[in-house]
């Protein structure tokens, strides 16, 4: 959080500095040549800002720019007053003021992918502010280059077109809407979804749904994506073939939610959440993102929904235990699809001489109730799973790096490890290659044992009968396993890591839980056949959709046994 702000910040002041900095230069010196150089820098600046601030308003820096290069020029002219330059100042303002309020316009407009429906002013309209940077940038080439003033008075009247065409087809959709809706309406009324997934999250949370997809297209019944923020509508149409709409308002919304619709999922617990429960025709259902004894994993909102998939029984008990009263028949045990591309290891491998060790931080959380990160002794976890010979795959959380004390501890990490490779050649993994080229099955069917902070990784390594490690970052010492009951069944490396080689011992060693994994894995993911794990979540699925549908009946399928010590 403190790295973002510190970025917001950062792109802000260099902005704002150097446009200032731009003008004074351009309007009261000479120095003609440096005050153009540092104009196209301002620029540059405010296109960064764009970047880590999407929503930045730039318009008093856009001023003072078009001001000071449109003053460089007609110095470089030397001509005296000039009909085309104080024409181009003159579209120049008109683009500086519109640009804001036509990218807001255009954030109120419902957007989709995958969808035979054209929609093209509000992108239009959200690139305007990049397409005004650009058309600075050029001025003030031409300007640099001495250019006749109507090349620059071309080009502004082409971005000016571009933005008049914009600001017509907004105003049509605004006070002459069709009667049959807009065209991504009409297109979803034509695709016929039976349910939809409403996600609304920060940025960098897509993996929340794109987890969630593969299992809702096995359902087998059209079904529409609907995002809250503009930056999720790319990544997650990429990921799929389903329609995925942008609805920013509740207008929007209420375009895209078609009569064919039968059911809503959610995967998290966000607020926007209530803007979709409050459409009575249709069942909500939380799915969640992950399972795991975090504080979030029993949230008293889960409450207000009609539903709650649930991994496990163990998922039932941790509401009760957080005291959040939910009426038992909302609870329906699913599973954790997700899981099942895991390899299962039934028998017990104590003492590895070259174990594999899965490593996965997580983040420090909003709050520091949720702050269960153990990289500040992560390098004496890594030290220590190096001394004992092990191959690590170091996997952090997608946030991580929004902490800049993380990040810091993070890099230490992948320095130990990149210098052990070297010295020894074990093929350790860290970064991109074990966050986005190995998917987390890749790491645990890889791995031979994991260390893990509090999170959702244990319970899908739970699947694998395979050892694992706690770290109680909060040092709750004795009640730990009380607070995290799936800690019962690992070994729990304390706050200060002084228990490590104890704890490494019985992780790469003894493994005296062995026997014990196997009942806490019933609990957390339920007792489903290995070979149609997933089939619990489908069928779950499909009778929410047409609760007088019946399952097939499979064929019995044999559990083979947990192995016995």
């Amino acid at each position: 959080m403190r790295g973002d702000l510190v970025r917001k910040l950062t792109a802000r002041v260099a902005t704002t500095g150097l446009a200032v900095l731009a003008f004074l230069v351009l309007a009261l010196t000479g120095a003609t040549g440096w005050g153009l150089a540092l104009a196209v820098a301002a620029l540059a600046a405010a296109g960064w800002e764009r970047r880590v601030r999407p929503a930045a308003d730039s318009t008093a820096e856009s001023v003072l720019l078009a001001a000071g290069i449109l003053v460089g020029y007609a110095r470089r002219l030397d001509a005296g007053f000039d009909p085309a330059l104080a024409a181009t100042a003159l579209v120049l303002l008109g683009l500086v003021l519109l640009v804001g309020p036509l990218r807001q316009a255009g954030d109120l407009e419902i957007r989709a992918a995958n969808l035979p429906a054209r929609s093209w002013a509000p992108l239009v309209a959200g690139r305007l502010g990049d397409a005004l940077l650009v058309l600075l940038a050029a001025v003030a080439l031409a300007a640099a280059l001495v250019l006749p003033p109507f090349v620059a008075l071309l080009l502004a009247l082409g971005v000016g077109a571009g933005a008049g065409a914009v600001a017509l087809d907004l105003a049509r959709r605004r006070f002459r809407p069709g009667t049959g809706g807009g065209a991504v309406t009409r297109a979803l009324r034509a695709h016929r979804p039976e349910f939809l997934l409403h996600f609304s999250a920060p940025p960098g949370s897509e993996y929340q749904v794109t987890m969630w997809l593969p299992y809702l297209e096995r359902i087998g019944r059209p079904f529409l994506v609907m995002v809250r923020e503009p930056e999720f509508l790319a990544p997650i149409a990429a990921a799929t073939t389903a329609p995925v709409v942008y609805c920013p308002t509740l207008k929007a919304m209420d375009e895209a939610l078609v009569p064919s619709l039968k059911v809503a999922f959610y995967v998290n617990h966000g607020a926007k959440n209530s803007h979709c429960i409050r459409f009575t025709q249709l069942t909500h259902v939380q799915i969640h993102h992950g399972d795991s004894d975090k504080a979030p994993s029993a949230n008293p909102v889960s409450a207000i929904f009609d539903r709650i998939f649930v991994a496990g029984p163990a998922a039932i008990d941790r509401y009760a235990r957080a005291g959040v009263d939910i009426p038992a028949e909302k609870f329906v045990v699913v599973g954790r699809p997700q899981v099942e591309s895991i390899e299962v290891r039934r028998e017990p491998t104590p003492g590895l001489a070259n174990p594999t060790v899965l490593y996965t931080p997580t983040w420090t959380g909003h709050h520091a109730d949720t702050n269960y990160c153990s990289l500040p002794v992560g390098e004496t976890i890594v030290r220590g799973l190096l001394a004992r010979g092990a191959t690590v795959i170091l996997r952090a959380h997608p946030y991580t790096g929004q902490n800049p004390a993380s990040a810091r501890q993070l890099a230490r990490l992948t320095e130990l490890l990149a210098a052990d490779r070297a010295r020894t050649g074990r093929q350790h993994v860290w970064g991109a290659a074990a966050s986005r080229e190995m998917s987390l099955v890749d790491c645990v069917n890889r791995s031979d044992a994991l260390l893990s902070d509090v999170s959702g990784v244990i319970s899908d390594y739970l699947y694998s009968g395979k050892p694992y490690a706690v770290t109680d970052m909060g040092g709750d010492d004795d009640r730990f396993v009380e607070r995290f009951p799936l800690a019962g069944s690992g070994y729990v490396l304390r706050r200060d890591a002084a228990n490590l080689d104890e704890v490494l011992d019985r992780l790469l060693g003894t493994d005296p839980q062995a026997t014990a994994r196997w009942a806490t894995r019933s609990r957390y993911l339920g007792d489903f056949p290995t070979q149609q794990y997933a089939e619990a979540f489908l069928t779950a699925a499909r009778q929410e959709l047409n609760p007088t549908w019946t399952p097939p009946t499979p064929r019995p399928t044999p559990t083979p046994a947990p192995f016995s010590r």
